[in-house]
């Protein structure tokens, strides 16, 4: 299976840089980084949702 290297990598940047410029990568950057923060979040509230049930439906010891 084909690795990218150092140099593809390199390449692969510049043409990105190119394309999108330097602004506009921030501002995607941005929004990808709220994106996977917002989706922990929804993780961790489920997490504890679902801890909240589970003490909710078991019945209190005497």
């Amino acid at each position: 299976m084909w690795r990218p290297g150092l140099p593809e990598l390199l390449i692969i940047l510049v043409l990105i840089l190119l394309l999108f410029g330097p602004g506009r990568i921030t501002k995607i950057a941005g929004e990808l980084g709220s994106g996977i923060r917002a989706f922990r979040e929804g993780l961790t509230k489920k997490g504890e949702d679902e801890t909240a049930e589970k003490d909710e439906t078991t019945p209190p010891s005497p």
